[in-house]
């Protein structure tokens, strides 16, 4: 407490210097004399009392990283070059030179593969949970290789399926090999072999999963996603559901929804959305109103549609007859 003798309120000497804080208070008055004080008498190598929580510097670990983010690299070429002492532009580099050689080829790997694991992650948005638990399956197929014959963008976008997979976050194939530039086939079949492999359990796909997403695209209302979950729970006792894609399924009962709830969507629109063709569409269309009696219902939707644009285009001519008295 350099240079501090008492308090300036009550002329006390009986105070004290919180470390956590940086202050130094008066125990008689609780005046705060002084704050943010570095007390340079510190010997951080000394003994820490074991009470004290001895908390660390630096950022946090990620399994996205391939090194997790403990290695220190020597440095940067850019930065490397702007040294001025004379030799040590050369020493840094041979330095850089040597921690790339002594590098095993597991680490090179995974330093070309989380790269590469970032970039498909952020293209379909998928969240910082989803992304560590891609990293860490890699990790697990890399050491027990697992990765050989097989390219490595497959390999990660069948570890980032699995991932959606296991935190029921509804992603397609077909989004995975626009992501990744890779065949669906080809991440279908690395998918099936990593999980087999390892012994993941992953859930089974539900098309009510994708009902919020594909609805949010196209911009309809929360009845007839109401309406499409409905469509969904009864195509499911009706066993219309098993043996089938769960995007088709969603976005045939999106589709019929948006058909009852009079909100027209086009089969392009819906099949664009869903990344599935309009042939698709037509036929669990087909499916869900012959098996699930929902033809009345839409014959209705389109009855009260007709009646409304009736009604407004008598309004307009009443509107125009006037204005010309």
């Amino acid at each position: 407490m350099a240079g501090i003798k008492k308090c300036p309120e009550c002329d006390g000497i009986n105070l004290t210097h919180d470390p956590h804080l940086g202050e130094v208070i008066c125990n008689d008055c609780g005046l705060v004399v002084e704050e943010k004080m570095v007390d340079s008498g510190i010997d951080l190598h000394g003994k820490f009392d074991k009470s004290e929580k001895k908390s660390r510097g630096g950022a946090p670990m990620s399994m996205q990283k391939f090194d997790k983010g403990l290695t220190t690299n020597v440095g940067e070429i850019s930065d490397i070059y702007k040294l001025k002492e004379p030799g040590q532009t050369r020493k840094f580099l041979r330095l850089k030179k040597w921690q790339e050689r002594v590098s095993t080829s597991i680490e090179r790997n995974l330093r070309l593969a989380m790269a590469e694991l970032r970039v498909i992650a952020s293209y379909l948005d998928l969240p910082n949970v989803v992304r560590d638990e891609a990293s860490r399956i890699y990790n697990f197929v890399l050491q027990r290789g697992l990765v050989r014959g097989r390219s490595m963008e497959s390999v990660i976008a069948a570890c980032l399926y699995a991932a959606c997979r296991s935190y029921s976050i509804p992603r397609t194939l077909d989004e995975m090999a626009t992501a990744s530039d890779v065949e669906r086939k080809e991440i279908g079949r690395t998918y099936r072999f990593i999980i087999r492999k390892l012994g993941i359990k992953v859930k089974q796909s539900s098309p009510k999963d994708y009902i919020p997403r594909f609805s949010s695209v196209l911009k309809l209302s929360p009845k007839a996603q109401n309406i499409a979950l409905k469509v969904l729970k009864d195509a499911e006792k009706a066993e219309l559901t098993s043996g089938r894609g769960p995007a088709g399924i969603a976005a045939a009962a999106l589709y019929v929804a948006a058909l009852i709830n009079d909100e027209k969507k086009t089969q392009r629109e819906v099949a664009d959305i869903a990344g599935i063709t309009e042939v698709t569409i037509r036929n669990r269309y087909k499916e869900l109103i012959e098996k699930l009696g929902l033809e009345e219902k839409i014959k209705q939707s389109d009855s009260k549609s007709k009646s409304k644009s009736s009604s407004k285009e008598k309004s307009k001519k009443g509107k125009k007859s006037k204005s010309k008295k």
